[in-house]
């Protein structure tokens, strides 16, 4: 699953401008980018996509919110680093290839004629683009980013599947749920926002 393809079709442009550009082109133009930047078995770009994105909401979160810092030896700075390692090592490639099963079990059952895994490896890395800026402390903007990284799993999903956006959101709810809505907060944000304005 993270096999480097040296010159893929189509494919992502490697190093940081490489991520820089596909992080502003998902964000600005969704549609063409997943029309265009996902190749079979290239997915190694989209993992380090997804693990600077883990590493970066990480970042925001520990930053403000430095309770959330596991408890390690070493006192509080050598926790936030090997907690950050965890994230980039474990925790991130983890939780890309676990949602990408699970999205892989869902659209087998939803979708007739669709791409392979590594496809929807990369459209789920490259769908969590917002999330950069949901370890901010504002649930308002978490939010945002939890919606907005659902939004672009299922434009993926759609494009890269050659489906339509009714199968596609069908089949993106639940991972979408899970990833944004848990691992980034996306539903406790939305908790939030719904008490602040008297709603709950």
């Amino acid at each position: 699953m993270t096999t480097w393809v040296e010159n893929p079709e189509g494919g992502r442009e490697r190093g940081p401008r490489g991520l820089l550009r596909a992080w502003l082109e998902v964000l600005l133009r969704p549609r063409q980018f997943f029309q265009n930047g996902v190749a079979p078995g290239d997915q190694a770009p989209g993992l380090v996509f997804a693990i600077v994105v883990a590493v970066a909401y990480a970042v925001g979160l520990f930053a403000f919110s430095p309770d959330r810092v596991p408890a390690l030896a070493g006192g509080p700075t050598v926790s936030t680093v090997i907690a950050l390692a965890a994230v980039a090592l474990v925790v991130a490639p983890a939780a890309l290839h676990l949602t990408a099963a699970l999205q892989t079990v869902i659209l087998i059952l939803a979708v007739r004629d669709r791409a392979g895994v590594s496809e929807t490896v990369q459209v789920i890395a490259y769908a969590t683009a917002p999330c950069v800026f949901a370890g901010l402390p504002w649930p308002s903007l978490r939010l945002i980013c939890a919606l907005y990284g659902a939004a672009l799993l299922v434009v993926g999903l759609r494009e890269v599947h050659d489906t339509t956006t009714a199968r596609a959101l069908a089949a993106g709810a639940i991972p979408a749920t899970l990833l944004f809505g848990s691992a980034f907060g996306g539903l406790d944000a939305g908790e939030a926002v719904l008490r602040a304005f008297g709603l709950i």
